[in-house]
């Protein structure tokens, strides 16, 4: 069975990442953000939401593991941050209904989705540069990179929640993260 480990960054949706986990069949718990990389097991990461990125613990040393990683909004930007790319204030700020356009169909993530797809979105910060071997694979007409992918390191990043039932098809995209941590 597939287990997929969700780090808790100590945002409010991190227990509906895990649920919606665990609804699917998967082998899923949650642990603390400072958890000692050693100490997980899993084929696949989530690196949930959170406040701010100064709270983000070890995040960047999950990258390490060698597993498939899902960042959620700060996950997302810690991964940026992490590899090089370049994080910073959103002109929008707070949670909202944002359309976000797919532009990358054959991306494993996010590739499935409708071209033009809603989802439920916080722009606070946001990741304004992606790092070197990422591809943006969705923009809004709020923030240039909705999303991201690495797909030679299984390195994946959404701007927004899929895990909230604001956001069309969400569960679709846990499914194709879990699809990657079989793999």
């Amino acid at each position: 069975m597939t287990r997929i480990v969700v780090i808790d960054n100590h945002g409010q949706f991190t227990h509906l990442e895990h649920r919606t986990l665990r609804d699917m069949g998967v082998d899923t718990e949650v642990v603390d953000n400072d958890t000692p990389p050693e100490e997980i097991d899993a084929d696949g990461l989530v690196l949930s939401g959170g406040p701010d990125i100064e709270r983000a613990g070890r995040c960047g040393e999950y990258l390490e593991l060698g597993v498939p990683v899902f960042g959620i909004c700060l996950g997302m930007q810690v991964i940026a941050d992490e590899l090089g790319g370049r994080v910073g204030g959103g002109e929008y700020g707070g949670y909202a209904d944002v359309t976000v356009e797919i532009v990358s169909e054959k991306d494993p993530l996010v590739g499935s989705l409708a071209p033009e797809t809603r989802v439920w979105a916080s722009h606070a910060d946001e990741v304004k540069e992606v790092p070197d071997g990422f591809t943006r694979t969705a923009r809004s007409e709020v923030c240039g990179v909705e999303a991201m992918s690495d797909t030679d390191r299984e390195l994946y990043g959404v701007q927004w929640h899929p895990e909230v039932a604001h956001t069309e098809r969400g569960e679709e995209v846990f499914e194709n993260f879990a699809a990657r941590c079989r793999d």
